[in-house]
């Protein structure tokens, strides 16, 4: 059993948790039995290492059953030791090392095997809050989209709050990263699809559903959660909407507005295709 939390190989495993860390090691920190039960049904390979306390693997048996299939061996580790790796105050007793896998902006827009480019994505521009990052991938992964662009000003995609935030969506939904949107714009039109920009400036959702705008293909763009998106930003989309608000708040959370749009463009889809 690893017990001491100044080893160098826990403090190894610690330095994940800052960016510089996992761009030299091109590894990431993953924590809590979900992602890393999630992690070990979609993609196991990407594990390197596995650790865990007795109590966390007696309460999740699943996980240890999943390693064994994928042939990692699991680290028993005391709590202090997984305090000591673990991001979070309060870890869950288990924490996971696991290789980055970025998927390419061109693999997210090709076609499939029957010729069908994507009909929903999501692009991320200098979206900086690590839980609103990782909440939008998780709702597109909930909404069934094909795919997330995470822009080179947002958040690092292995950050680990946002990993934590997508509950194990990561593993399930092609992310990008470090595209530019102007420069990925012509790209995302290449695939049949049009550009409709979250904005508060923006027609109204109701109204645009009602006009069968969100029956096409479509880009979902998503801006910075205080400044939202530039002029020149907007400029380049195909339309501007906004989620209305009906009641008294004076603003939505972006993740939260982003569910919306995206499920909205699900229904569609869906309704149209059952026509």
């Amino acid at each position: 059993m690893l017990d001491n939390p100044r080893s160098p190989r826990v403090r190894g495993v610690a330095k994940l948790r800052k960016r510089d860390a996992r761009s030299e090691t091109g590894l990431f920190l993953l924590e809590g039995p979900q992602a890393v039960a999630e992690a070990l049904a979609w993609r196991p390979e990407l594990l390197v290492e596995l650790f865990a306390t007795p109590t966390a693997l007696d309460r999740h048996p699943g996980i240890a059953e999943g390693a064994g299939e994928a042939g990692l061996e699991i680290e028993f580790v005391t709590e202090q030791v997984l305090d000591a790796m673990a991001d979070t105050v309060t870890p869950q007793g288990v924490v996971a090392v696991c290789k980055q896998f970025p998927t390419s902006v061109k693999d997210i827009l090709a076609p499939d095997a029957d010729g069908a480019f994507p009909r929903l994505i999501v692009i991320l521009e200098e979206v900086r809050d690590p839980g609103n990052a990782g909440t939008i991938i998780r709702a597109a992964d909930a909404a069934g989209a094909d795919g997330v662009i995470l822009s080179g000003r947002s958040v690092d995609l292995y950050n680990p709050k946002v990993v934590r935030s997508t509950t194990g969506s990561l593993f399930h939904i092609p992310v990008a990263v470090g595209a530019e949107f102007e420069t990925l714009r012509e790209r995302v039109r290449g695939a049949d699809l049009q550009i409709l920009a979250a904005d508060i400036k923006g027609e109204d959702l109701l109204a645009a559903r009602s006009e069968g705008v969100l029956d096409e293909p479509t880009a979902w763009l998503f801006g910075n959660e205080a400044r939202g998106l530039s002029d020149e930003h907007l400029a380049l989309a195909d339309r501007a909407i906004v989620v209305p608000i009906y009641g008294r708040a004076e603003s939505m959370n972006l993740s939260t507005a982003a569910s919306v749009c995206l499920y909205e463009s699900a229904f569609a889809h869906r309704t149209a295709a059952a026509d």
